[in-house]
């Protein structure tokens, strides 16, 4: 059996194979309440055989969202529906998953599809947004509340209530979105991260507020199941966050005792010059890799398109762990199809076993 299509057991959890679909914001949600399209979504893609469904950036406060249309664990009505996904997920084989987020200062946004745009707090569905500095993303968009001591302790103990949400909807694993520019994100990189108490300047300080979610967190998630972080490597930006700093900063969740870093990259500026290409993050995950040995499970994730590919990847040591996007939007059965290609067996449901 290819590598690619070797199980993988994480604590209590064991992936059927390597691949898993990676959180991507749909913006079908309203008062974040999934509903039947996130249904057939998500479960399109656990019948189309990946190891692990992760749900899209879910929102733990209502301000936390990056637009409208965002998926949310704020309250416990939200649960219901996340349950029925959740349970489809883990009934077609594949491990039920959700990312955990807040947006920050790149929130309040009108987004659906390339449809989008910012809102300001006075407009019709926008809000306020906070963030460690009052530094706006972009001269389009709002400057965020600075946040205070007491609204960061707030917002840590949301991550930790939306966690128990999660594993009451029936989640195996959750994913802290610590990249893309980010609440998390924008405390780790020194871009938007102004602060002169003891979550700002250094490293160990910018990296504070992450490691005390990390704490709540595991008050009220089992040791049994998983938990992933998802970073931004680098920030494609001289004076920002870099791999090195990635490097470091792994070493420091391994303590923490995190299972997966789920590497991507870029995010949290936007004048930022990205060099994409296909697999063009894998460098940064494969030097963590290849720095940690087997203390933490890395994912890549970025322009991975085909099945010879994802399993060179695994073959070369540079991860454990293919996150893949956009190509299981274009394409819900890839992993059927890349089994077929690599010549190994994989359950396929049976109304589908004709065609695969």
């Amino acid at each position: 059996m290819s590598k690619l299509f070797s199980p993988l057991t994480v604590r209590s959890v064991t992936f059927r194979n390597r691949i898993v679909t990676s959180p991507m914001c749909m913006y079908m949600a309203e008062d974040g309440f999934a509903n039947d399209w996130h249904l057939i979504h998500y479960g399109s893609r656990a019948m189309g055989g990946a190891g692990a469904v992760m749900l899209e950036a879910t929102a733990v406060r209502a301000d936390g969202r990056i637009g409208v249309g965002d998926l949310g664990i704020w309250k416990d009505e939200h649960v219901d529906m996340l349950s029925k996904i959740s349970s489809f997920i883990k009934n077609s084989g594949s491990i039920p998953a959700i990312q955990l987020a807040h947006a920050g200062r790149k929130g309040s946004t009108w987004a659906s599809g390339r449809d989008s745009r910012p809102l300001m707090p006075d407009e019709e569905n926008g809000w306020e947004v906070i963030a460690p500095s009052a530094i706006a993303f972009s001269s389009t968009m709002q400057t965020p509340r600075e946040m205070t001591l007491e609204v960061i302790e707030e917002l840590q103990q949301a991550f930790a209530d939306a966690a128990l949400r999660a594993l009451k909807a029936g989640f195996e694993m959750i994913e802290i979105h610590s990249a893309h520019g980010y609440l998390i994100n924008e405390f780790l990189s020194p871009i938007p991260n102004k602060r002169t108490d003891h979550y700002g300047g250094s490293i160990e300080n910018r990296a504070r507020f992450l490691f005390e979610i990390i704490d709540k967190v595991k008050v009220v998630w089992p040791s049994e199941l998983p938990i992933a972080v998802r970073i931004s490597a680098t920030d494609w930006m001289e004076e920002g966050w870099n791999n090195d700093d990635s490097i470091w900063l792994s070493k420091k969740l391994t303590e923490k005792g995190i299972d997966i870093m789920d590497v991507s990259s870029g995010g949290t500026v936007p004048d930022a010059k990205i060099n994409v290409g296909s697999g063009y993050q894998l460098p940064f995950a494969s030097a963590i890799k290849r720095q940690l040995k087997d203390e933490l499970l890395i994912g890549t994730v970025g322009m991975i398109t085909n099945a010879q590919q994802a399993e060179t990847i695994l073959n070369n040591g540079d991860a454990d762990l293919i996150f893949i996007g956009r190509e299981l939007l274009r394409n819900p059965y890839f992993p059927l199809e890349a089994a077929k290609q690599l010549r190994s067996q994989i359950p396929v449901p049976k109304p589908y076993e004709l065609a695969f």
